[in-house]
């Protein structure tokens, strides 16, 4: 996201101070200068008071009175009510209280906005990254009650986290131009996927993106934030903009890829209007479990997953054959195993492949 660098004084002049000023230069009273621009004393006053705006019509007679420019006039009295704005927002508590549940200073270190100089500049920056106008425009667009957040039952995700999260990814997709949404596309397009699993991860996932966003899924990778316990999730921008977000919370391959399958099920077999924020493997309600169930039988069909298992032999050699047979790392049948409690958690993890972030 490209940061913008403006130039905001803290102060701004009055249209009415300035006019006082004009007004002593040249000698005139308020009455006299009302009388010259055809307009009350009253209405004067209350500029000079700063409480009447001074609108197209009254530059224009200030203009042919005084000698300056309408479109100054205006520029003032567009600059001086903006700064009003602006300071209204910096004494409003509420939304300082707002900014500072968000993570800001991660924000800020991943380069997406600058560090705040102040509470409203904080709200301001948050606005913007967000793109709303208020805080209570952020409130109708990201609470609960405006979207159907759906969370695995193991877990919840800090609100304001996930929402910042989510926008992230949103953001990271803005430049893509995907194709229509089209089921057999992507369903065709994750079989594809599926053979990368044994591809070097980075590359691996760029040309995951490639070929989703050319059946009109939008993949984005976005790192957590610290104490967000989430996976991944999927939701859709729009009618036909279907999108995946990954965290590689884990760091390792096989949950990376596990949660990428799990998101896509729930592209393909449910709800258009909810947004789904899954952990590793999901949850145990009816939903996940359904995510959970298509994404592995995809990995591993389920015939050969049992007469795998049935033969009861985990080790490395074993594992990588099965692997090699099915196509896919060898990272995720381990994983695969431990989750089912086949093969202790902290066995054959050599098999999988480690991730970490550029900044670790």
């Amino acid at each position: 996201m490209a940061k913008t660098h403006r130039y905001r004084p803290d102060y701004a002049a009055s249209p009415g101070a300035v006019l006082e000023e004009h007004l002593a230069a040249h000698g005139l009273s308020h009455a006299e200068f009302a009388r010259r621009c055809g307009r009350s004393a009253k209405l004067i006053s209350e500029i000079v008071a700063g409480k009447a705006p001074v609108e197209p019509v009254t530059a224009l007679q200030f203009e042919k009175v005084l000698g300056m420019d309408a479109r100054i006039w205006l520029g003032i009295e567009a600059d001086y009510r903006l700064h009003q704005k602006r300071a209204a927002e910096a004494d409003d508590k509420t939304a300082a209280e707002w900014a500072r549940q968000f993570p800001i200073n991660e924000l800020a270190k991943r380069g997406v906005i600058d560090k705040p100089a102040s509470g409203s500049d904080a709200v301001s920056q948050l606005l913007s990254f967000f793109g709303v106008a208020s805080v209570d425009s952020w409130r109708g667009r990201y609470s609960a009650g405006s979207i159907a957040y759906r969370h695995s039952p193991t877990f919840e995700s800090d609100k304001f986290a996930l929402a910042t999260w989510l926008r992230l990814a949103e953001i990271k997709v803005a430049d893509q131009a995907p194709a229509d949404y089209h089921e057999s596309a992507f369903k065709a397009a994750l079989g594809q996927v599926r053979l990368l699993t044994r591809a070097e991860v980075i590359p691996a996932l760029e040309k995951a993106g490639q070929l989703c966003g050319q059946a009109g899924v939008a993949l984005a990778l976005v790192k957590p934030f610290p104490k967000m316990r989430l996976s991944g999730a999927a939701w859709w921008l729009a009618p036909r903009r279907p999108i995946i977000a990954l965290s590689a919370r884990h760091g390792s391959n096989d949950h990376l890829w596990f949660s990428f399958f799990h998101e896509a099920a729930h592209i393909l077999l449910h709800s258009k209007k909810s947004v789904f924020i899954d952990s590793a493997n999901g949850g145990e309600d009816e939903i996940e479990a359904e995510a959970n169930e298509w994404a592995a039988n995809f990995l591993v069909p389920k015939r050969n997953w049992q007469s795998f298992v049935s033969n009861g032999i985990y080790n490395g050699p074993s594992i990588r054959q099965f692997a090699e047979e099915q196509g896919i790392a060898p990272g995720i049948v381990v994983g695969s195993l431990q989750h089912q409690q086949l093969l202790p958690w902290k066995k054959l993890n050599n098999l999988k492949v480690r991730l970490k972030w550029a900044d670790e």
